[in-house]
């Protein structure tokens, strides 16, 4: 039998894979910085300390994407599942000069935020709609704050209707499988990730979903969102998925969901 990991008690798959250490995404979405630029990464966190100001409140943020940026595409995604697409605006960023307002916008929240701020504008940016300040612009950290608030007492606060049915997609239970596999994402399920690597990925993961719905059991998680976001980016690699079944299947029906099929302008 394949290995698997169950929704209840995580194996270690992923994590086991993905120890090797590896390099971090390239950045996108953004705008070069001056030779004198400033630290340009800021972590603030939706529902920790409230005290400090950012705590749930519909129609509060706004996020910042930038088109062609898997990011940003892993965001919108998210956003769609949890049912925040309406109380969270969206803004799209193409070129400087075919959105010029946006970009506009986005460098008054870095300035807001750092003042004489002369690094580059980052999308993903999670902003502050209240102070003007940009909130995050630290990927990680903005899907594990619209996944959290899933579970916070005061979700329904950020529905403009109270929906089911949103599924918890960081149960405390598979955190540490959904950060290994986007490890393991980010090193070998790229156009650019050696051949070799990414065909036994690539096999590992066809397995995995030889018997499982979902790559981390019976639920939807935010591992499939990396997934996803992943396996649509290959291209032509290798043949893209011809030689793998199950995950051509599986690519095939979350394009079917709503979440995934309504967010292309973001990642395309």
């Amino acid at each position: 039998m394949p290995e698997t990991v169950s929704r209840g008690a995580s194996t270690g798959t992923f994590a086991t894979a993905a120890r090797t250490p590896v390099t971090g995404m390239p950045a996108c979405g953004t705008v070069a910085p001056s030779a004198t630029a400033r630290p340009h990464r800021f972590r603030g966190r939706i529902g920790v300390g409230l005290a400090g100001g950012f705590y749930p409140a519909p129609h509060r943020y706004q996020l910042y994407l930038s088109e062609g940026c898997q990011r940003s595409l892993r965001v919108s995604i998210t956003l769609a599942l949890l049912g925040l697409e309406k109380s969270t605006a969206t803004t799209v960023l193409t070129r400087p000069a075919e959105t010029p307002d946006a970009f506009a916008s986005l460098r008054r929240a870095y300035e807001a935020t750092w003042h004489h701020y002369d690094g580059p504008l980052t999308a993903p940016a999670l902003c502050d709609r209240w102070s003007g300040r940009v909130v995050s612009n630290h990927t990680p950290d903005i899907l594990r704050d619209l996944a959290d608030l899933a579970d916070l007492a005061g979700r329904a606060e950020l529905h403009d209707d109270e929906g089911s049915g949103v599924p918890a997609l960081r149960p405390p239970a598979l955190a540490a499988e959904i950060d290994a596999l986007r490890e393991l994402l980010a090193r070998d399920v790229t156009p650019a990730s050696p051949s070799h690597a990414r065909a036994a990925t690539l096999t590992l993961l066809d397995r995995q979903l030889a018997c499982v719905p979902y790559v981390l059991g019976d639920a939807i998680t935010a591992a499939d969102v990396d997934l996803w976001v992943a396996l649509t980016h290959l291209g032509t690699a290798d043949g893209a998925l011809s030689s793998y079944l199950h995950l051509d299947r599986y690519v095939r029906r979350l394009g079917l969901h709503p979440a995934f099929s309504g967010t292309g302008q973001a990642g395309r």
